[in-house]
């Protein structure tokens, strides 16, 4: 919801948020501004990855090709979701599209994620 609100859900909207906007008094976002933005959420990101995963360690899943690409699969869109803007702001517009589509994606993952968790607890 905060996404939504703050950004919201267009390549459009995206582009206007970290490119600004003078009729809306948008200010366009700077290298500055962008890592005073991400540095919080690499850690917080970072530190609920690693625990959300280890605790699949536990389940039935960690022997499995799901688990390792589980991990790889949350890296790699966790690092496209947070380093997206500076490439936006490089003027690489296309990367607007790669910021919704890592964003909606890595909530997938997570919520499976939890999902996965979850459905090995109950199952016992």
């Amino acid at each position: 919801m905060l996404f939504d609100d703050k950004i919201g859900f267009s390549a459009s909207a995206v582009l206007e948020y970290y490119l600004g906007n003078e009729d809306k008094f948008l200010v366009e976002k700077s290298w500055g501004t962008i890592l005073k933005i991400i540095l919080p959420h690499i850690f917080a990101f970072g530190l609920f990855f690693m625990v959300t995963l280890h605790f699949l360690l536990f389940t039935k899943y960690k022997k499995s090709k799901l688990f390792l690409n589980l991990i790889y699969a949350i890296f790699i869109v966790g690092f496209l979701e947070l380093f997206s803007p500076y490439f936006i702001i490089l003027g690489l517009e296309s990367f607007a599209y790669i910021k919704l589509i890592s964003f909606i994606l890595l909530e997938v993952l997570v919520l499976y994620t939890l999902w996965l968790l979850l459905s090995s607890i109950f199952q016992r």
